[in-house]
């Protein structure tokens, strides 16, 4: 039988690190899409590579950096916009939204495994990701699908899966561990240093969810807060 191909929308964080642990348990062979799109946490990049090889998954990073140089006034983007601390809960995280970043990259992602025959577009979304992001709520699952299946009539169609939909970070974080994923190699923080800042968002809900699953926390982070 031949093994089925996955396609992943693939960050190298925490979230996409478990979704490609998700598909690697099932027997799903993975190819890991990236994105750089001129990020300032560019080293995501470093680990989304470093991942893959874990899985030795093919995978390739997709040059964005055009569209994203188009795209100011993100702190993702944007290096006149400082990088909120505190808790994706908190208004202040919208300054992280990049403008219909995952709906450019899924449907990237979805032409690349229809032509490579893979059956499925993986996104790691979940639901902490809801409210400050418009492109990771149902409504854009569905949404996404519908202009997949009308873009693609007539040609291989992948399915979209969002596994982690209605799953906390910490739901990722006890499954991660019950797969064994190397979320030791994975990168969240949006400042990008040389460790951790343990401040942002990303960083913030990262330590919360090691905590509330009662794991050990791999990460090292600049802060002990």
């Amino acid at each position: 039988m031949t093994q089925p191909t996955t396609a992943v929308v693939f960050s190298g964080g925490m979230d996409s690190t478990t979704l490609a642990a998700h598909y690697h348990h099932a027997g799903n062979r993975l190819l890991l899409l990236s994105f750089d799109y001129g990020q300032r946490h560019h080293r995501e990049l470093q680990a989304a590579a470093t991942v893959a090889r874990h899985y030795r998954a093919e995978h390739h990073v997709i040059g964005l950096t055009a569209v994203g140089a188009l795209l100011p006034g993100s702190a993702l983007t944007d290096p006149a916009v400082p990088v909120p601390d505190g808790h994706y809960a908190e208004p202040t995280m919208r300054a992280t939204v990049v403008p219909n970043r995952n709906a450019i990259m899924a449907s990237i992602t979805a032409g690349i495994a229809s032509a490579r025959g893979a059956a499925v577009v993986a996104l790691g979304i979940h639901a902490g990701d809801h409210a400050i992001y418009p492109d990771c709520r149902p409504e854009f699952l569905t949404a996404l699908q519908a202009c997949i299946d009308a873009a693609l009539d007539g040609f291989p169609t992948p399915t979209v899966e969002a596994p982690f939909l209605h799953h906390t970070k910490t739901d990722i974080a006890r499954l991660a561990a019950q797969l064994d994923a190397p979320l030791a190699l994975s990168w969240s923080c949006y400042n990008g240093g040389a460790l951790h800042c343990g401040t942002c968002g990303t960083c913030v809900e990262r330590r919360e969810a090691f905590a509330d699953a009662h794991l050990i926390d791999p990460t090292q982070y600049a802060t002990t807060t």
